[in-house]
């Protein structure tokens, strides 16, 4: 089923999400959903906040994208990121690593905005797959940097929190108004 995808502005999105202790059918038919919901609005990651619930899961898919390229590092050995796709992090727990990069990013809570963020090239990873089994792996490029994006959500932060305040002052009438639609739309 799709869900709505919460916009900026909607109190949730700066909700710590709760560790998820036991992977009941509930929580494996929100990440179908997340799934199905991400696929139609042509993303390639989605947090729990982003759907209403303020959970410690994500969902990620970066098959097809070949622009920005991504590495991965699976049990010591380099490998094709798209082996481990469609990607489920639960309880995720990341350790960034190596020089930073800035590089354009935007999220599917700020439609039609975009802005290059800085972050750590590389990433450690280990969190739960939807199995409930411990999934380790490094991982660079576009994969590191949606895993860090999508991690943010986990824990309230926002794109916006990483611009730089010039970036952020542009952009203040777009997110005023986004705000503004969001908070008008939730009194409907």
């Amino acid at each position: 089923m799709i869900l709505e995808v919460i916009k900026y502005g909607n109190p949730v999105l700066r909700k710590k999400g709760v560790k998820i202790e036991k992977i009941t059918p509930e929580i494996k038919t929100l990440i179908a959903d997340m799934f199905e919901t991400m696929y139609a609005a042509k993303g390639i990651g989605l947090a729990a906040q982003q759907v209403s619930q303020a959970l410690q899961l994500t969902v990620l898919d970066i098959r097809g994208i070949t622009d920005r390229p991504s590495t991965l590092e699976l049990n010591g050995k380099e490998t094709d990121p798209e082996k481990i796709m469609p990607l489920v992090l639960i309880n995720p727990e990341v350790k960034p690593f190596g020089d930073t990069v800035s590089a354009p990013e935007g999220c599917l809570s700020f439609p039609e905005i975009y802005n290059d963020i800085t972050r750590p090239e590389k990433l450690e990873v280990r969190a739960l797959t939807e199995k409930g089994e411990t999934l380790e792996f490094k991982c660079g490029g576009l994969l590191s940097r949606a895993i860090q994006h999508e991690n943010d959500h986990l824990n309230g932060v926002l794109f916006i929190d990483r611009m730089p305040r010039a970036d952020k002052e542009e952009l203040k009438d777009e997110l005023d108004e986004l705000q503004q639609k969001t908070k008008a739309a939730s009194k409907k």
